[in-house]
């Protein structure tokens, strides 16, 4: 793919859409991908996962933020040619008119927005005369699992109803949007995550490599966690659950792959206690996660809410057994007893007694481990992920007979 180009609308127009490969009349499916901003979180990842993973021989993409690109997320990731509406300051914007030009421009045959931050790339794709508009939710934010505001809800039910189709990526996030715009549930798709299964498979021999590294003695149990370091994830609850295990003479390590936030806050709690102290390790934001889940003995999701957990899939991919919460979309992933266990938000009471059966039993780490790895294969996959989205995208262009488009 080519390497991201950070192209802010009132800068020189794109090279003109290639119309060498087909659709009914010969040319490729152009596809636009509006986010609210391009960073490192999962659904910006997802995004590129639908790219890569559809390839370019039916489509052509191009990927629009309407709160800025992050410069991080730029340097280090691979992604079509990417176009910057907005910024990334605080504070209301609606740069409709400005979306209106790039898709007038690019000419996409389906606009496809992903989260309220990006919802009013709807009627400027109904104002540009894009043939298909596709609106998807992908997860939660702490401030709306109360509910959503009045003047949000109105708004979604309004720009939902224009939609050709809006879908979420589990069944809790469709009951739980199709209740908040006043919508019944059927007006809804469900297309889940999938996972690269090759990438996720584990890797025994980069374990002691990974071990050294970090400095974990051979033998000692990981427990991890891989994700951003917000609120909502809740590593604090992982910290005191691993506090309790330690204090009562548990070999264990906690192995924490990513940053944000809320960093600073966890590292001086694990410095305050003399029972972490020695025993939690920050490897900050990687490009190693593959080799980091294989280090693993145990995967950990505190959240206090989730959508769809790409970590969470990766991890069983990987053949983790995995501890998550019981909420959002987790308990669609894991069968609890099976496939992994769940435990109730922020209970580190839980948490810990669940962790403290599995430091103490590698037959049974390996057992959910096999059955998670199996659950991924069977119902996660990346390619059954590609033909859904696949599939869509083709239905919705058949229907609005966007191959017609010049």
């Amino acid at each position: 793919m080519m390497p991201v180009q950070i192209q802010h609308e009132n800068a020189a127009t794109a090279s003109p859409p290639s119309h060498t490969m087909l659709l009914q009349n010969g040319e490729r499916l152009r596809v636009l991908h509006v986010v609210s901003c391009l960073g490192m979180g999962g659904t910006e990842h997802g995004v590129l996962k639908v790219i890569n993973g559809l390839g370019e021989d039916q489509f052509e993409h191009r990927i629009c933020a309407v709160r800025g690109i992050d410069a991080d997320f730029a340097r280090r990731m691979n992604a079509p040619h990417a176009y910057s509406v907005g910024s990334a300051k605080p504070g209301f914007q609606f740069p409709l008119f400005r979306l209106v030009r790039i898709m007038k421009e690019f000419r996409p045959h389906i606009v496809h927005t992903r989260n309220f931050g990006a919802l009013e790339a709807i009627p400027a794709a109904r104002m540009a005369r894009v043939p298909v508009a596709i609106h998807s939710e992908h997860g939660y934010e702490l401030e709306i699992l109360a509910g959503l505001p009045l003047r949000r809800r109105v708004l979604c039910r309004a720009f939902y109803a224009m939609a050709d189709a809006v879908f979420a990526v589990t069944g809790d996030l469709r009951t739980y949007h199709s209740k908040q715009s006043w919508l019944p549930a059927t007006n809804f798709r469900v297309i889940y995550n999938g996972v690269n299964l090759e990438r996720f498979s584990r890797r025994v021999d980069a374990a002691p490599e990974v071990r050294r590294k970090y400095g974990i003695p051979e033998g000692r149990v990981v427990v991890g966690s891989v994700g951003r370091l917000v609120p909502i994830k809740d590593h604090a609850t992982l910290l005191r659950a691993a506090e309790a295990l330690l204090r009562q003479g548990k070999d264990m390590q906690v192995l924490l792959v990513g940053d944000g936030p809320e960093s600073a806050k966890l590292k001086e709690s694990a410095a305050a206690s003399p029972a972490l102290a020695g025993r939690v390790t920050f490897t900050g934001a990687s490009d190693c996660v593959p080799e980091l889940l294989s280090a693993m003995d145990v995967f950990v999701l505190p959240s206090i809410c989730e959508g769809m957990s790409n970590t969470l899939l990766e991890a069983m991919a990987s053949g983790l057994p995995v501890v998550a919460t019981r909420t959002g979309g987790n308990p669609e992933l894991v069968e609890d007893g099976q496939s992994g266990c769940l435990f109730s938000p922020r209970d580190a009471e839980g948490l810990a007694h669940v962790l403290g059966q599995l430091t103490e039993d590698a037959s049974n780490r390996r057992k959910f481990g096999k059955a998670a790895r199996d659950r991924a294969v069977e119902q996660f996959s990346l390619t059954g992920m590609m033909q859904r989205y696949r599939d869509l995208y083709l239905e919705l262009a058949s229907r609005r007979g966007s191959g017609k488009r010049n």
